[in-house]
């Protein structure tokens, strides 16, 4: 039998939708860092909603986005997500993101329910690294990097769906948000993870023990209209709802 999730989504700070008929937004070269650990299992169903089965083995992704674009004002984004599967389909669990623009943070937050934190987030292109950074009252919850980066084809990186819980005109729900991308270059390089504060993100159960991938991508974004949402509190086959 798969394993099952067992957390209770609380509304405690959880971003306020109130309509679910945003826009497609996309954000042109912004740029993209993915860093992605195995985690330590012992917690792994109790971390992720009981909408979802969560990945064998349990991982967290390190997702960064720079851009901006139409009612979107530029920004710098670094999200942390545990790594679930709604049914057969991988996903991304988002514990929070840190925005360094509250403007954006506001758009984020109200068009795709995005936990937003106030802070710092940057992210640095060398020729043998790319570093990302997310700093809360100029403390570092997050640095990670993407060493050695080498050319490859955009097809060769997966990007999963994010599902954001926020509070939403039906209730406690969890928002699937699926970016589209064309990309104008990517790499793949060797994850390194110096500072990871997960206590910061929100939960401090999340422990990294093996790196598994990094890539960096320049591309255009497309954060898009909104089409499902999920009850967190039945599995995914039973609670998904389609929007419109």
């Amino acid at each position: 039998m798969p394993l099952e999730g067992s957390l209770i989504v609380k509304d405690d700070g959880l971003p306020e939708m109130t309509a679910f008929d945003t826009e497609a937004v996309t954000l042109e070269k912004a740029d993209i860092v993915q860093v992605l650990y195995e985690i330590d299992d012992d917690d792994m169903e109790a971390m992720i909603p009981i909408a979802f089965h969560p990945t064998i083995p349990p991982s967290v992704t390190f997702l960064f986005y720079q851009g901006g674009g139409g009612p979107v004002p530029p920004f710098t984004m670094g999200q942390v997500r545990l790594g679930c599967r709604a049914g057969v389909r991988p996903r991304g669990y988002l514990l929070a993101a840190v925005v360094d623009n509250p403007d954006a943070a506001r758009e984020l937050s109200q068009r795709w329910g995005y936990r937003c934190l106030p802070g710092e987030v940057k992210i640095s292109r060398r020729h043998d690294y790319v570093r990302a950074t997310a700093a809360v009252d100029g403390r570092t919850i997050l640095d990670v990097t993407v060493v050695d980066p080498m050319p490859i084809s955009g097809s060769d990186i997966q990007f999963t769906a994010t599902m954001n819980p926020a509070r939403t005109p039906k209730g406690v729900r969890l928002v699937q948000v699926d970016p589209e991308f064309t990309f104008h270059k990517a790499e793949r390089g060797q994850p390194r993870v110096d500072v990871f504060d997960a206590a910061a993100w929100g939960d401090d159960r999340v422990r990294t023990v093996y790196p598994v991938s990094a890539c960096a991508a320049v591309a255009d974004l497309t954060l898009p209209k909104l089409r499902y949402l999920c009850k967190p509190d039945v599995p995914t086959m039973q609670g998904t709802e389609k929007i419109g």
